[in-house]
């Protein structure tokens, strides 16, 4: 069930910052981020958002993301270039909306978040799953398997994201 009106109302058609958040910031975020920078693009809205993604953990700081999830998503024609970095507070005043992958990312954030207004701000990737995804309540992480689990991930995020991208377009 996708949940109705999950962008604030005072958010929506007007600039918007968008924090994708996984655990290293090599898989699932920046693939997120990738595909989020080409959709607004597409739409003509880029000048409306700032996008970006970090991690929990910071081991891959500074890394680009995984080569598996870069040569699945460069098929698809998205150039995932961002490096890794890791959540810092401030991501919690510079961000409008914090988007985690999984229930786990949900609750590390929630942790790190300075005020109960910045924990407002923290959303799951799920509020935006639907169609393709009505099964899944987040985007697994395909670290640990094939190239079945970067499809899979890639497929899930690009109708998450268009979701969340007429989300925002809603009046």
């Amino acid at each position: 069930m996708i949940p109705q009106r999950v962008i604030p109302p005072q958010l929506r058609r007007k600039a918007i910052r968008v924090l994708f958040v996984c655990l290293g910031n090599i898989c699932r975020s920046p693939a997120a981020d990738g595909i989020m920078h080409s959709l607004v693009a597409e739409h003509g809205v880029a000048e409306l958002w700032t996008i970006d993604s970090a991690g929990i953990g910071g081991w891959h700081v500074g890394d680009l993301p995984d080569k598996r999830m870069r040569v699945h998503a460069i098929r698809r024609g998205y150039d995932l270039t961002h490096h890794a970095r890791q959540v810092r507070e401030l991501d919690f005043d510079n961000f409008d909306l914090i988007i985690g992958m999984d229930a786990n990312n949900i609750r590390d954030l929630r942790r790190l978040a300075p005020t109960v207004e910045a924990m407002a701000k923290i959303h799951p990737i799920s509020d935006w799953m639907g169609g393709i995804a009505t099964p899944y309540d987040c985007v697994p992480d395909p670290y640990y398997g094939g190239a079945e689990g970067f499809e899979h991930v890639l497929t899930l995020l690009e109708d998450a994201l268009n979701r969340l991208l007429r989300d925002w377009q809603e009046a």
